[in-house]
């Protein structure tokens, strides 16, 4: 993997990336595996966390280059002045044109490493909004308010329309063409089917956020080859 294919966007004070799934953001407890900050700190003198992304999550995220403007990055995000938007693919066919999910987000204290939706919780506010429906699957738009672990997973999960590839909160089961294409044949040199997705299918798209100089840096992250392929393989035959 070359660092450099990873990068969107990069100035004296961030460098933005384009993260794959599957790839840690940050150094887990353990430490065993990479890091896409492990891989940042090989080419950077000094590199900040400023936020992450589920390991199972593509798309955009930033990291600071300075201490200054890890603390401007940082206070955007725990003040709630981001928009941050990601798309998906969830299981069904949602009927509701878009809305609004409000269900706090707390623990799972009987399945660590999950979440749930309790009162106990801390508040968790998703927008959502339907861009295509595929009727087996739904391709969809998040805006999320606040920053809560498995955020968009757990909510979506609240809604019945579990996000594809999702082992946690959803089946977990990858996507087959065949299971939309009634007229599917094998490759002669294939003895079975590879699915053309086989992981979470959440992306982060895009990113506001003001720079030290107070203007608004607007970034985008496009899809990775894999979900980019689903969805024309779905357009095909929607």
């Amino acid at each position: 993997m070359k660092l450099k294919e990873l990068i969107v966007f990069e100035t004296g004070e961030l460098v933005a990336l384009n993260k794959p799934s599957g790839l840690l953001s940050i150094p887990d407890r353990e430490g065993k595996e990479p890091s896409l900050k492990d891989l940042l700190q090989v080419q950077y003198d000094d590199i900040f966390t400023v936020h992450r992304l589920d390991r199972e999550t593509s798309g955009l995220i930033i990291f600071a280059k300075t201490a200054a403007a890890h603390k401007h990055f940082s206070q955007q995000f725990e003040a709630r002045k981001t928009i941050k938007v990601y798309t998906g693919l969830v299981l069904g066919s949602v009927t509701v044109p878009e809305g609004h999910i409000d269900a706090p987000i707390a623990e799972n204290m009987v399945k660590r490493g999950t979440m749930i939706i309790h009162r106990r919780g801390k508040q968790a506010l998703t927008d959502f909004k339907v861009l295509k429906d595929y009727g087996l699957y739904t391709w969809m738009q998040f805006n999320i308010h606040t920053g809560r672990t498995h955020q968009i997973r757990v909510h979506t999960k609240e809604i019945g329309h579990p996000l594809v590839g999702d082992t946690l909160y959803g089946d977990g089961k990858p996507v087959f063409i065949s299971s939309f294409k009634s007229k599917f044949n094998l490759s002669k040199n294939e003895l079975e089917e590879r699915p053309i997705l086989n992981r979470l299918a959440l992306h982060a798209a895009q990113l506001k956020i003001a720079g030290p100089d107070g203007n608004v840096i607007a970034l985008e992250a496009p899809l990775h080859k894999d979900l980019r392929a689903t969805l024309q393989q779905l357009d095909k035959r929607r």
